[in-house]
């Protein structure tokens, strides 16, 4: 009897994780329309056969349900896909959208935009209203990675140098924040701390679809990079010797990562934990393989923020908890375990 092709086996076993990632993610965006913050019948909607303006519950379902459902798995995705690249490209298992300052330099601009009134900003008759909320949050976000590679390219460019230069814009965008709250009023500061928390409240298709374009594209950058993903976290030198082109690399997936935090926190502010716990519970589940990892993260990270935030809206109905408040309650604990477990931290980063 001829000895099991190993290359086929690999790609059954890939092609039977992603299926299942796949299909629990179907499984959760099938259920989660089905409950919110108030008790709607989801059924009696869908076949009522009333004109769409005399039935309230199909409305429900359709323009605020259904995009919110949909906001969640994006940004579970791009959050999940992007922590991934970041731990990858960095060699730091911590390595996230809020300690290379992405997130933070979005924040500050949403945060600017808020205390300034530039929601109210007339432009050919209309306010901009949430366009200026996102567009300054995305200009924020992209000037931190501007200036990331702006001190990268003067120092030694390199994961440490990103990471520290990450890391200090991160401070520097917090000491902002903390600034602009300052001189705000009360129903500034009130809009500023709950824009922080990282909420899905109020989603419609328009902001969707202002989610799903970059982080369609972030993506479609990304998986191309899985090979040298698994290169660079071996270092610069070892990608290298393998034939990666690592400064070109390296910008590409730090773009391509930042892009996708970028829109994620323009439109539903910044969510935290996500692209750490998904990441590493993949890893001690399947292996650090990012050909596998990255496909199976942005799966599972829409799975796990679409029930985070059907949790937020139903445990305490017809109160709406922030979906970032959640996230940070579970994946906290996740980290004192995994900080306390030594078999674990070998099985993540051995």
């Amino acid at each position: 009897m001829s000895p099991p092709n190993p290359i086929r086996s690999g790609r059954l076993r890939f092609v039977r994780i992603v299926l299942s990632c796949a299909a629990l993610l179907i499984v959760v965006l099938g259920v989660a329309p089905l409950f919110g913050s108030s008790q709607l019948d989801v059924l009696h909607a869908l076949w009522d056969k009333a004109p769409l303006a005399e039935n309230p519950a199909l409305r429900v379902l359709l323009y605020s349900r259904i995009p919110r459902v949909v906001a969640a798995a994006l940004a579970g995705a791009g959050l999940a896909s992007a922590g991934v690249a970041f731990q990858a490209l960095l060699r730091n298992p911590l390595a996230d959208p809020f300690t290379l300052g992405v997130s933070s330099g979005s924040s500050l601009g949403a945060v600017l935009a808020i205390r300034l009134g530039l929601e109210t900003v007339m432009v050919s008759g209309h306010p901009l209203g949430e366009l200026a909320l996102s567009g300054c949050a995305l200009i924020g976000a992209l000037a931190v990675v501007a200036l990331v590679f702006f001190l990268g390219e003067k120092g030694a460019a390199g994961p440490t140098t990103l990471l520290l230069a990450g890391v200090t814009l991160a401070l520097m965008g917090g000491a902002l924040i903390t600034a602009v709250l300052y001189t705000a009023d009360f129903a500034e500061t009130y809009r500023i701390v709950r824009w922080q928390m990282g909420d899905l409240d109020v989603m419609r298709y328009d902001l969707v679809l202002r989610m799903a374009i970059p982080v369609a594209i972030a993506l479609a950058l990304l998986w191309p990079r899985a090979r040298d993903l698994n290169a660079l976290s071996a270092g610069p030198d070892a990608a290298a010797g393998l034939g990666v082109e690592v400064q070109r690399s390296t910008r590409i997936v730090y773009i391509a990562a930042s892009l996708c935090v970028a829109a994620v926190v323009a439109v539903a502010g910044p969510i935290g934990f996500v692209g750490l716990l998904v990441p590493h519970t993949l890893r001690l589940i399947i292996g650090p393989d990012h050909r596998l990892l990255l496909p199976t993260s942005a799966l599972c990270g829409a799975a796990f923020l679409v029930t985070c935030d059907t949790l937020a809206q139903v445990v305490f109905r017809p109160a709406v908890l922030p979906v970032g408040v959640l996230t940070a309650c579970i994946g906290a604990p996740f980290f004192v375990g995994l900080l306390l477990s030594r078999g674990l931290r070998a099985r993540l980063w051995s």
